[in-house]
């Protein structure tokens, strides 16, 4: 098995929403924002090669949407889902399985693509089974005003329309090497991969811990729909991983792909960040 970081790219979002109630002099020590209170994040998926399969988790905003759409986000950098996968010797032709983690459009959005020739839209990854839960599709198919504007039809609704949509049940799993973890607070079912490799533990850590910024438990993002279920939910998941040794592949961080965490008399806090490749090898 070897592990790929893809970096799909980098976008801005209100630092205030991302710390929820943490004061801005505080969260700004890790995530400087700018001169309109803006901070930068990235979009960093996970992919797993072994044998014959290639596992996708996550996808990133992808490029479908509008030139309005994207003003919003401010998207900056270099990096796309092409061009990281072709970094590594891949191209979205190649992906057997795309595991998604929640339906928001920034971890979504680049499962479907808009066919030029027709302007209909159509999977990004033609020859992928696309993993998800019953109860977070019924979640996001039906949103809530908190979260209807982060769930987007044209996001979601073609990949049951490709045929290509499986759900996992809370005991299932895509693969031997890898178990789920399904949290609540940021949204309803997020499903969260940990995968054992060369008796090491990745854990995926999604929107539950987006960046090293995010470990302390008050600091809990604004756009959670259950706040003090996320905290919860970190407490479990930075004990095991202090008692278990994980390394904890973040999602949003903007700057680091990994970090390992250890216990403090504050509780439990960072300890150190890693490149991916450090860690289980290039």
């Amino acid at each position: 098995m070897k592990l790929y970081s893809v970096n799909t790219g980098h976008f801005k979002l209100d630092g205030g929403a991302m710390f929820g109630v943490v004061p801005k002099s505080l969260w700004q020590k890790t995530n400087p924002a700018d001169e309109n209170n803006l901070c930068s994040w990235a979009m960093r998926s996970l992919l797993i090669e072994d044998g014959d399969r290639l596992i996708l988790i996550d996808s990133g905003l992808g490029e479908k949407q509008s030139e309005k759409f994207f003003g919003y986000y401010y998207l900056h950098g270099d990096d796309s889902l092409d061009k990281s996968l072709s970094r590594h010797g891949f191209c979205k032709n190649d992906i057997t399985d795309v595991l998604l983690t929640h339906l928001h459009f920034d971890h979504c959005g680049g499962c479907i693509q808009r066919d030029s020739a027709n302007d209909l839209l159509v999977p990004a990854f033609p020859n992928a089974v696309y993993w998800s839960n019953e109860d977070h599709w019924n979640w996001a198919t039906n949103p809530n005003p908190r979260e209807k504007a982060t769930f987007l039809k044209e996001n979601i609704l073609p990949i049951q329309e490709s045929g290509q949509l499986k759900f996992l049940g809370r005991e299932e799993s895509i693969h031997p090497s890898i178990d789920m973890l399904w949290v609540n607070g940021h949204t309803e079912a997020q499903m969260l991969p940990r995968i054992r490799i060369n008796g090491k533990t990745l854990a995926f850590m999604g929107d539950l811990i987006p960046s090293v910024g995010h470990i302390p438990l008050p600091y809990v993002m604004g756009y959670d729909v259950r706040p003090l279920v996320t905290m919860g939910e970190k407490a479990d998941s930075l004990n095991r991983a202090v008692e278990e040794e994980h390394f904890l592949f973040l999602e949003h961080d903007p700057v680091n792909e990994l970090c390992t965490v250890s216990q403090t008399e504050k509780g439990v806090r960072f300890k150190e960040t890693l490149s991916l490749g450090d860690v289980f090898g290039k």
